[in-house]
């Protein structure tokens, strides 16, 4: 009999039956489910931010991701430094999302600087867009190389090279603001905007200073430059004669003044205008 089916007939026929007083053992993981007491959770050094040098240009947060197999380069800042030509490569990157890249090419033993060491990198140059934030990617293989130690309690990430060392803050790097240059998104220029409404009042002429500020001259009582802006406005006014009006007086409708009518025909109405 096979040893599965063995199993379903112990546990149908009720053979394997819990014995008083037996004693179960749990992983630390169920226990911590039970008792409502879940394990600190500690923080992912997987990827953080290093400080490094290529060439004439200093590169404040590389990533150092110890997800990636290579060492990632844009095209952009390949162009910047103007190495030489690069070695075609039949190389493909599939990404996260499945979707496949062909890089440019690959450079060799690029010098990257790291402290005071001098590491060489083969880098993958690919089209992309640059990261203002991590303009680079340095993988495992920069790790390897510069047989890179780190030490999760401590944070702290040892690039050693024969008997020195450069010792780098893992979690002080991840806490490095994402903002480039350490911007801060607040601009005061409510005084430089005061200045340039107070100048455009000023270039005004007395008749539109008068129009416009009208509110303000008569909260704050006439000013002598009111009055000579309302002298402007009252030297074009043209007076208007008024004249009375002449109305018909009321009464009956007046009498209309007929032509002589032949001597056999006779008015049938009155000799009244006709009222509407």
């Amino acid at each position: 009999m096979p040893s599965y089916a063995k199993f379903l007939k112990e546990v149908i026929s009720n053979k394997r039956k819990w014995e008083n007083g037996e004693t179960v053992k749990l992983n630390e993981e169920c226990s911590a489910i039970l008792q409502n007491k879940l394990p600190p959770k500690l923080k992912d050094p997987g990827s953080f931010s290093i400080p490094c040098t290529i060439g004439d240009m200093n590169f404040e947060k590389a990533l150092c991701d110890l997800g990636a197999s290579i060492n990632l380069m844009p095209y952009s800042i390949f162009a910047k430094l103007g190495m030489h030509e690069l070695t075609p490569t039949i190389v493909t990157l599939q990404l996260a999302d499945r979707s496949i890249k062909y890089p440019r090419g690959i450079i060799e033993d690029v010098l990257v600087k790291v402290g005071k060491f001098v590491i060489p990198v083969d880098f993958v140059v690919l089209d992309m867009e640059e990261d203002a934030n991590t303009p680079l990617i340095l993988g495992r293989p920069f790790l390897a190389t510069g047989k890179a130690l780190i030490d999760v309690q401590k944070g702290q990430l040892t690039l050693r090279i024969n008997d020195e060392e450069v010792i780098f803050n893992v979690f002080k790097a991840i806490k490095h603001p994402r903002v480039a240059d350490h911007e801060a998104f607040s601009i005061d220029c409510i005084e430089m905007l005061q200045r340039d409404c107070v100048n455009l009042s000023n270039d005004l002429d007395p008749i539109t200073d008068c129009i416009v500020n009208s509110d303000r001259f008569e909260s704050q009582g006439r000013t002598e430059e009111s009055r000579h802006a309302i002298c402007h406005l009252d030297a074009g006014r043209e007076e208007i004669s008024s004249r009375p009006r002449r109305y018909l007086p009321l009464g009956g409708p007046p009498t209309s003044e007929l032509k002589p009518s032949i001597e056999n025909l006779q008015f049938l109405n009155s000799n009244l205008y006709p009222l509407i």
